[in-house]
Parts: C-alpha cells; structure tokens; sequence
C-alpha cells in the first residue's frame, strides 16, 4: 500500500481549563492543565496512522525535551517521522484555552523551529512525496514550503488535501494545485470572503473555491457535520454524535487524518467524508490530550466511546463502522453493544 505523507508542524500543548479566557491585565484561577503532544499536522499524522495508513510526516523539531514529546507520539501511533533536527530554534508550542461549559478553545501556536520548514527540506524528501498514494498539508509552516510540496504531489498524479488551517487568504495559483481542500467555516469565510453559518452558506463558498480550480471542497461544519461539493456532485453529511462532547480541539485534524485513510484505500469520496465525521465525532468524546483511540489487532481500530460497556470499531478491510453504519445512521454490533446516537 503507498504511503499517506503529510507535511505540517508538532507543537507541545500546554492545555488550560477555565469558566472563562482572562481579560487582558487578569488573572484567574483554571480548573486544570495538560500537557502533551499537539500541532495540525502532528495531530493529523497520528490520527491517520490509528485509522490504519502508514504514514510519514515530514516536519522540523527542535533539540529538546518538547521534541522527545513528539518522538514518544509517534513511535506510539506507529507514525515514520521525516525530520530535520534544528538546533538553532525550539520545538514548538500552543496555548490551548477551553472553555469549561461548552469544551470549544481558542488556541495561539508558537511554531518555532518548524516554522522554518523551507523549500529545501521539501526537496529532500521529493521522492517520498512522489510515492505516496496521498499528500496532506496545512499552513502552520511557511506557505512556500508546502505550496512547493503541493507541486511536487500534483506533478507526480499524487492526491492533494490541504486543510487551509490557520486561515489565510491564497492565491488561485496554490488553490489549484489541490484535489480536495477542507477548511472549517471560519478557514472557508477566509478563503473565499463569503460568511458561512448554514449549509446554503456554505454551498456557495464551496462553489466560489471550485470557481477558484480546487478540485473538490469539504467544508467541515461543527455540529452540522461536513459538506462535499465537487463540479457534479454535492453530498451533505450530518455529524455523528457519539457522546457527551468533552472537548472540540483536534476534531478537524480526526477528520482530515481519516479522510486521507480512506482516500488512499480507495473509498467513495461521499463515503470517505463519512468516515472521517465518524472520527470526529468519535474525538470531542474525549480529552484532546488522552489517547482517543488504541490500534486493535490484525486491521481493526478501536476509538473508546463514553459508555464503558460501548465501543464503536472502524474495520479497515471493509470501511465498515461496527455501532456506525457508513451512512451515519446508528446500529448495535454483534456484541450487543449500545450503537451510537445519530
């Protein structure tokens, strides 16, 4: 099986809970702290890798203790990391606020050394990039570095996702180097100057990035699930509520990490799209910095779901959600286990 190779950045999360964010000259007291691994493209790898893609990420890290983080990460998830080690900066780090009450964060990246991810290092890995079945990146590293991985992945009939995350306004030049691009609504409003709050909103976004020469949008849309949009087909997919949301951090880079598993085994894009809501939704169930998921034997993936006597299983061999079908709608497995809520 080719490769998933995904270029992006590890940071160290430093995660605080509170009732509420400090106003500036504040301080308050938190009601917890994490630390533990974090970053879009870090993040998206392991959560490839769990979904059972071998993946590779190439990245930048510092010479020190946050680096021996991300090296711990993903020897865990069984990701192969491509890494230049750059003693002249640190391994990067965010800080995560969330909100007690509802789970949702706001977020500040220091991205540190793999904020100097370059050219050059892309070029050094240009024949992995060529043989994989799937590229992914993000723009948390320089623009330059993975529009030039993008050209390379294009040229050589390689699958293109970019999860336009932070939000940024790009040319159409960089647009249509992509087959798939999959901002959140805020990330979709950035792109295209259009507000996205519905799904009608959203459609017409997709419309202005297809106008643009993406090849395909997937417009992730929180509580209301995902929309698939290419030049002949739009597919609304409503999001799988597995639980109790604990926590939306990661959600996105769940959904991205499984796409990407599913398009390198071949699935139907609008089943692909179902699919990776069922991982994100799978993901707000649980502490973004506790492991969401445990690699089961032979070809199956185990993500714990809220109940103690419940789990939900993606079967790889078969694209098959046991507790989920694919169409999202919910069914018990064999062993009687309570399916998921709709």
């Amino acid at each position: 099986m080719k490769p998933i190779v995904i270029l992006g950045i590890f940071v160290a999360d430093t995660a605080y809970r509170a009732e509420r964010q400090p106003k500036m000259g504040e301080t308050i007291l938190g009601t917890s702290f994490v630390l533990g691994p974090g970053g879009k493209g870090s993040n998206q790898s392991v959560a490839a890798a769990m979904a059972g893609g071998r993946v590779h990420f190439i990245t930048r890290l510092g010479k020190d203790a946050f680096a021996d983080i991300a090296r711990a990460t993903w020897a865990r998830a069984g990701v192969q990391p491509e890494v230049t080690e750059d003693a002249e900066s640190y391994t990067g780090a965010a800080y995560i606020f969330i909100e007690n009450a509802t789970g949702n964060n706001a977020i500040i990246v220091s991205p540190g050394a793999a904020g100097r991810v370059s050219v050059e290092d892309v070029e050094a890995r240009r024949r992995l990039i060529e043989s994989a079945a799937v590229f992914v990146t993000q723009l948390e590293q320089p623009i330059p570095a993975a529009r030039r991985a993008l050209e390379i992945a294009r040229a050589a009939g390689v699958s293109t996702i970019l999860n336009p995350a932070p939000g940024a306004v790009l040319d159409d030049g960089m647009l249509s180097l992509c087959d798939f691009v999959t901002p959140n609504e805020t990330e979709a409003e950035v792109l295209t100057g259009l507000a996205v709050a519905s799904l009608t909103e959203a459609e017409r976004a997709a419309d202005a990035l297809l106008a643009r020469g993406v090849g395909a949008a997937v417009i992730t849309l929180g509580e209301k699930g995902a929309l698939y949009r290419d030049r002949t087909r739009s597919v609304h997919v409503p999001a799988v509520n597995a639980g109790r949301v604990v926590e939306t951090t990661g959600a996105g880079d769940a959904f991205n990490g499984a796409f990407a598993v599913a398009l390198s085994e071949g699935m139907d894009r609008g089943d692909a799209v179902r699919f990776a809501c069922a991982a994100a939704g799978i993901s707000v169930t649980r502490p973004a910095r506790r492991p969401r998921c445990r690699q089961g034997q032979r070809s199956t993936r185990f993500w714990p779901a809220p109940h103690p006597d419940c789990h939900l299983i993606v079967t790889k061999d078969t694209h098959s959600l046991h507790g989920l079908s694919l169409d999202g709608s919910a069914r018990a497995d064999s062993a009687g286990s309570r399916p998921a809520k709709e």
